[in-house]
């Protein structure tokens, strides 16, 4: 087995949304208006959604912080080309939400097609409710 190194490192962004300030109440609630932008969006494939909360709580020594509420991941992707085999180490693509008390996290990595990272920031920064 080779180890490539792709892309340098990938990094990822994060947006810490106060609970007051995002348009939606819940993890769920976000998950689902993330899967309503994507099967709006022209080119991005809905995969699936991945309850990481449940799963880590029933994994034999699981453990999830105290102050997580919930975790999930949407599991979509973009791919509108695959030019080498290599590729399919970077796909599919993921939001993680994360509910605290008083806030949600959301994270993705970064890609190495700068329109897919402008459009999850732009679906990112839409759970913010208007000012």
């Amino acid at each position: 087995m080779k180890q490539l190194l792709s892309h340098e490192r990938h990094s990822h962004f994060t947006l810490e949304i106060e609970r007051e300030e995002c348009r939606f109440g819940s993890a769920d609630e976000i998950i689902n208006y993330l899967k309503h932008c994507i099967d709006a969006h022209s080119i991005a494939a809905f995969i699936a959604t991945f309850d990481h909360f449940k799963h880590t709580h029933e994994v034999i020594g699981g453990q999830v912080d105290s102050e997580i509420l919930d975790a999930k991941n949407i599991i979509f992707c973009f791919g509108i080309t695959l030019q080498d085999p290599h590729s399919m180490a970077l796909r599919p693509r993921s939001i993680g939400v994360v509910e605290l008390a008083d806030w949600f996290i959301v994270t993705f990595m970064e890609t190495p097609m700068p329109v897919a990272n402008v459009t999850m920031e732009r679906w990112a920064k839409s759970l913010i409710a208007a000012a």
